[in-house]
């Protein structure tokens, strides 16, 4: 399946990302997002699905490269959530997996190790969609932990939830 993406976020006000945009080439779809002036896919506006529960939800999430400090704790949460969700899906980058939490095509999202620039326009285009983004205690430190969970605001609850009873004392919130 080909998958590629191009990201861009951009900090203009006391470090905060103002801007983003993401744009899936394969498909010709261009997220975009002001803060505090929605988000949009090939400007028609989008909001997070209205999931509600984890039972019902699709979960994206990104496996771990080359770094398995956390693999017991990564693999405890996946095992749980499959069990526990409508499915989980692993299609490629975490920014486009991000703008698919905004549009409503995933209800949610999880990941340990991210970069900067994985999370930073993805985060921007939830918030302006309605959902929510943390880190693994639901904090907005996501962008100096690396680990991020996001979703609709139930389904963010849920998910953090889940990771909290396999987090393990080296891992970051």
């Amino acid at each position: 399946m080909p998958w590629r993406t191009a990201a861009r976020s951009r900090s203009r006000y006391r470090g905060q990302v103002t801007q983003s945009v993401v744009y899936d080439p394969v498909r010709n779809e261009m997220f975009t997002a002001s803060k505090g002036g929605g988000a949009f896919l090939n400007e028609r506006r989008i909001r997070v699905s209205k999931c509600l529960k984890l039972e019902n939800a699709l979960i994206g999430t990104g496996f771990p490269y080359r770094v398995y400090d956390h693999i017991d704790a990564y693999l405890g949460i996946f095992k749980e959530l499959a069990k526990k969700t409508a499915g989980m899906r692993r299609p490629g980058a975490a920014a486009l997996d991000l703008a698919y939490v905004a549009c409503g095509r995933f209800d949610g999202f999880w990941e340990f190790g991210l970069s900067p620039w994985d999370m930073a326009g993805g985060a921007l285009l939830i918030s302006e969609a309605g959902g929510l983004v943390g880190d693994l205690a639901g904090n907005e430190t996501y962008l100096q932990s690396g680990n991020l969970v996001a979703g609709t605001p139930k389904v963010f609850a849920q998910l953090l939830q889940v990771i909290d009873g396999h987090r393990t004392p080296g891992l970051a919130a």
